[in-house]
């Protein structure tokens, strides 16, 4: 989570309520109430935990899968804040997700990583982005947009090389969403090749890529060749 994100959050007054949904890697302190797959004893893979900072306790940690199509339990807007970071990526139903930190939660904050990141070759191991996330994610319209991870990144024409994404700034690994009333958030599904045109637009963006008639033509001349 950004550093700023994260002292606007605890910047709240102490008597605001604040959720942390799928904080269990590296919880906010500020929080709670968090909710999440893993227990709370399992806490803190990403971060040192220090129960003397946690609002949070045993007792307001709730395990559960937050992608079951059931209502979390608690009431409407419960919550002053909800806190979804690095977590929406992570799972098979984030469309669910948003209705319900909507329903939960007067206002909110989401960050997942940036298509500059999960787009890159090399982020994490030798491969384009995460290993084990699912979704590309823009914000677009006040709301989110997940298209799911195509295996074609795989292709040169698509993702950023080797070495892009360890020269981002902390604020371009991330696209971020402070929300209010309600998160907004589709799926947007491809039926024909402009797929590949989105997937290539950030990296037209900065310089990379081909447009698709220079890819055609390139693959034109690899069968010419009969490469």
């Amino acid at each position: 989570m950004l550093s700023a994100s994260r002292e606007r959050v605890e910047a709240l007054p102490a008597d605001a309520r604040v959720l942390d949904v799928g904080g269990w890697a590296a919880p906010l302190a500020r929080a709670d109430w968090v909710l999440d797959l893993m227990g709370w004893e399992t806490r803190g893979l990403y971060g040192s935990v220090d129960p003397a900072a946690e609002r949070f306790t045993a007792q307001t940690w709730v395990q559960r899968d937050i992608c079951s199509r059931e209502p979390w339990p608690f009431a409407d807007r419960a919550f002053d804040l909800a806190v979804c970071s690095h977590t929406l990526e992570d799972v098979r139903d984030p469309i669910w997700v948003c209705s319900e930190l909507s329903r939960v939660a007067r206002a909110g904050y989401v960050e997942v990583p940036s298509r500059l990141e999960e787009q890159s070759y090399g982020v994490h191991g030798d491969w384009v982005g995460w290993g084990h996330h699912h979704w590309l994610v823009d914000v677009a319209a006040g709301g989110l947009e997940f298209v799911f991870k195509p295996h074609i990144l795989v292709r040169e024409d698509l993702h950023f090389p080797a070495g892009f994404g360890a020269s981002l700034r902390a604020e371009e690994r991330v696209t971020t969403l402070w929300w209010e009333g309600e998160v907004r958030a589709w799926e947007r599904v491809f039926v024909d090749p402009s797929l590949d045109d989105w997937l290539r637009e950030p990296l037209l963006a900065r310089g990379y890529g081909r447009t698709t008639a220079a890819v055609r033509k390139g693959r034109l001349r690899r069968f010419r060749r009969g490469r």
